[in-house]
């Protein structure tokens, strides 16, 4: 270990002077004693390998002056310096557009910068789970937060291991009830609950309810906000006027369809974004149903598209840019536990952010029903 700093520490003030590789990884390669894939690998923090053979490469390194300085700090804390951020994978979506992974991901960001790391972005496969742990046992990352996690066995699975094995990940936007993960999330059963709230007060009762898949704890929680608000004002909850969609566009323009024969009988919608809210406008729209026969509708995210929309709609507001910065500032606080202390941890750690109700012209009944 006192070679290994001494090695580390030479290193940096060496690279301050130029940074500049002066040597070839074959010349590393061949004053080490290795291949040039071993050099490849201890440069990169990849694979498992002897603390002895990366310590004759790092050394090789710097007497050739072949690495920069981040390199050999990298090695000196044990870390890669990356922070990784796992996202669905959804063929043709563009999920860099959406306002929900936008504003999260550029939380996350400018957070990460602060705190001097790189982000290292990872994409699930579809067809089977994610080997988080594979991710740590290669220093391809420190730490790690999820986005879109599901309520599925090998999620579950794989997440359960992480946690053993005493990894820093944190879960955004995503529960799962009786689990001790670290999870930084919005209060979606209150924000929903305000959204059908505000039509109960106008005098509105037949609410209609487009939710998103039920695998995602916050489809969940939207269901439960909406259950109760009508529960609160004493009234059944009628499975006819729930509806699901899949978050995008497209499935609100499907929605529509849906509705269609139940239109007369609807007073408002409540949707659980504001893609599927504005593909329900459009979808309602293209079946010739005039703008101002469209029920009274609320989306939900407060995107910046919600003010475009004629009417302007009306959406539950989520502070997504601040659950991307908690999320960081607090998964690496665990990184800086040890791994016993993570991995033996029963407390769930569970934080809310409030959501806020932003009402525009899509809500208002300009002739509000007598109780």
């Amino acid at each position: 270990m006192v070679h290994e700093r001494m090695y580390a520490r030479t290193f940096i003030e060496c690279a301050f002077v130029g940074g500049i590789s002066i040597a070839s990884r074959k010349e590393v390669a061949e004053l080490a004693g290795v291949s040039e894939a071993t050099v490849s690998r201890v440069l990169n923090n990849v694979g498992p390998l002897k603390e002895e053979t990366k310590e004759r490469v790092l050394a090789a390194a710097l007497n050739l002056g072949y690495t920069p300085s981040s390199l050999a700090q990298s090695f000196a804390r044990r870390r890669s310096g990356n922070l990784g951020v796992v996202m669905p994978y959804l063929p043709k979506a563009r999920l860099f557009s959406t306002y929900y992974f936008s504003e999260i991901l550029s939380g996350i960001g400018s957070k990460a910068r602060e705190e001097g790391y790189d982000l290292l972005m990872l994409f699930r496969n579809a067809e089977e789970p994610m080997d988080y742990s594979a991710l740590f046992k290669m220093r391809k990352i420190d730490a790690c937060i999820v986005l879109g996690a599901k309520e599925e066995p090998g999620e579950l699975a794989s997440l359960r291991r992480l946690k053993v094995e005493g990894h820093p990940f944190c879960l955004i936007n995503q529960h799962f009830e009786g689990e001790a993960f670290y999870e930084v999330d919005a209060d979606h059963v209150e924000g929903s609950r305000k959204a059908v709230k505000h039509f109960l007060d106008q005098g509105l009762t037949r609410i209609a309810f487009l939710n998103g898949p039920v695998s995602y704890s916050n489809s969940r929680d939207r269901l439960t906000g909406y259950a109760r608000a009508l529960e609160e004002s004493n009234l059944p909850l009628d499975d006819s006027l729930l509806f699901e969609g899949n978050f995008s566009r497209k499935s609100g323009v499907k929605a529509a369809k849906e509705m269609l024969p139940l239109l007369n009988e609807i007073d408002a919608i409540v949707a659980a974004n504001d893609r599927m809210a504005i593909g329900l406008q459009q979808g309602l729209q293209e079946l010739g149903i005039p703008k101002d026969r469209i029920p009274a509708m609320v989306g939900y995210d407060d995107s910046d598209a919600a003010e475009l929309t004629t009417p302007a709609l009306s959406s539950v507001h989520v502070p997504f840019y601040e659950l991307g910065e908690i999320a960081v500032t607090k998964v690496l606080e665990l990184l800086g536990c040890s791994l016993s202390e993570t991995a033996t941890s029963s407390q769930i750690i569970q934080i809310k952010l409030p959501t806020e109700l932003v009402i525009r012209a899509s809500s208002i009944i300009m002739n509000p029903k007598e109780e």
